[in-house]
């Protein structure tokens, strides 16, 4: 059975990732002018950062520098994660997801917009939309096997997000007695000075 070069790579860094405490989602090789480009995604429970991502990509770089699995040619290595359009195609998808709204087409052909309430290995309880805001949302039990496609949808405008933007305009605004006793005291020497 022959591998092709992106099933190396895989093989390469799969046990790379795992112990930086990251799953290796996408790895693909493409010809960009006179070299190649590596585009590897990561991610984790609770998201990574840039360093765990520069951290990563140190050691891709230096792992392909000592293989022989990407020649002599020169390569562009881009280390990133996924953005919010990837399908989502495993449990560990779902999980990292809850509370987003996500768009599902069945396998037999039906489309559900659902909010994300938990998954584990075999579905996901999801709350479903109603159509055109009418009706009450639904909880229901999706199970992974009835999902033929899954994306999350961006939302703009999420009731949720404007309710904590009005809470933090509010804490801008702090009563004097919500002060710390060394900023009053500061706020009474600038007074004096004046």
């Amino acid at each position: 059975m022959s591998t092709t070069p992106t099933d190396r790579l895989r093989a390469l860094l799969e046990p790379l990732a795992e112990r930086a405490g990251l799953d290796l989602e996408d790895v693909k090789i493409t010809q960009a002018g006179s070299r190649r480009q590596v585009q590897i995604d990561v991610d984790a429970d609770g998201g990574v950062d840039l360093d765990a991502i520069a951290e990563f990509s140190r050691e891709v770089g230096q792992a392909l520098d000592e293989s022989d699995l990407m020649g002599s040619a020169a390569y562009l290595l881009e280390v990133g994660s996924p953005g919010v359009d990837r399908p989502l195609t495993q449990p560990r998808h779902w999980r990292r997801n809850t509370g987003r709204l996500v768009k599902v087409k069945l396998t037999d052909g039906a489309e559900i917009v659902a909010r994300i309430l938990s998954g584990d290995e075999e579905g996901a309880l999801v709350e479903v939309q109603p159509v055109k805001g009418r009706g009450k949302a639904k909880e229901r039990r999706l199970e992974f096997a009835e999902v033929a496609k899954a994306r999350i949808q961006v939302e703009f405008n999420r009731k949720e997000d404007e309710q904590l933007l009005a809470d933090a305009e509010d804490g801008a605004d702090l009563a004097d007695d919500d002060l710390d006793p060394a900023d009053e005291a500061a706020e009474d020497d600038a007074a004096d000075e004046q």
